[in-house]
């Protein structure tokens, strides 16, 4: 990116969904989604997603206050011992192994583990399984001028936080359309929650920084996004802070560059710490890159 340049917005592209997303855990993914969230809703509509559900903040660095809309809820089996034979079939065909089974006991159930697959209860020969309901996450919602943030957070002991993401995204289906842009920031990894989020982007903005970590998680992430057919871009976050090189690097294997810079400043951690959005050229810059894009 040129010293001290930004590109003007022209005509951006509506009702257009990209991901926030990195690999690695700590390069400032939700910073940046929450910067380039409050930038574009001073001209337009934004819906800015948090499936992170495992960790969620994206309220604490926007400054906004999350309400309650409601509870997820999944399907848990419940075992009727008085029809129960003890076969042991339910415990065979479980994907999660939620279901645990000694030879001549009752099994028994690991609701935190399931995920509702409801697999156990069409191959019990007896029909000794029903179904019961838990909650296993929650949804919230948070509003300010042309910015809103809707949450997930997944409710403690549960394993499976693929399930949360795919309840927040079904929640936020509906009304997608109303909004000129909808961003959403992943969780770190490249794991089934992470896949789970990315699937339906039209686009990706990998972060990262330059560590050996980060160019090693960098170059993962751009590997499942290749794989999804999603496009991508690179932001560099606290540049200057080791050798860009490691990043550089990565960026040729995948054919393309580093495309923005976030540069590490006492000035960006006073945005971050006072729970302001970071108001900086470089989130302009590879805003409107990607918003422009053709």
């Amino acid at each position: 990116m040129d010293s001290g340049k930004t590109v003007q917005i022209n005509k951006q592209r509506e009702n257009m969904k990209i991901a926030i997303t990195g690999g690695k855990g700590g390069t400032g993914k939700s910073t940046v989604a929450v910067a380039i969230a409050h930038f574009l809703s001073k001209s337009k509509k934004v819906l800015l997603v948090d499936l992170d559900v495992d960790c969620p903040g994206d309220h604490l660095l926007s400054g906004l206050e999350l309400e309650k809309v409601k509870d997820i809820e999944n399907m848990v089996p419940k075992i009727d011992q008085s029809k129960c034979q003890k076969c042991g079939k339910c415990a065979s065909v479980c994907p999660e192994n939620a279901i645990a089974f000694v030879k001549g006991n009752f099994p028994i159930i690991v609701p935190e583990q399931c995920i509702g697959c409801g697999a156990c209860k069409i191959v019990c020969p007896f029909g000794a399984i029903t179904e019961e309901k838990q909650i296993i996450g929650e949804i919230f919602k948070a509003k300010r001028g042309n910015l809103t943030l809707i949450s997930g957070k997944m409710k403690p002991n549960i394993e499976e936080s693929s399930l949360v993401i795919n309840a927040v995204k079904k929640y936020t289906a509906p009304f997608e359309k109303e909004y000129d842009h909808v961003i959403i920031d992943t969780a770190a990894g490249t794991h089934c929650p992470v896949i789970a989020a990315l699937l339906g982007v039209e686009y990706a903005l990998a972060i990262t920084e330059p560590t050996a970590l980060g160019a090693h998680d960098l170059d993962l992430i751009l590997d499942l996004a290749e794989k999804l057919g999603i496009p991508f871009k690179i932001m560099l976050n606290r540049a200057g802070i080791g050798p860009e090189n490691l990043i550089e690097k990565v960026s040729a294997k995948h054919n393309t560059q580093i495309s923005a810079k976030l540069p590490y400043s006492r000035e960006i951690e006073q945005f971050y710490c006072s729970g302001r959005p970071v108001e900086h050229e470089s989130i302009e810059y590879i805003t409107n890159l990607i918003f422009n894009k053709q």
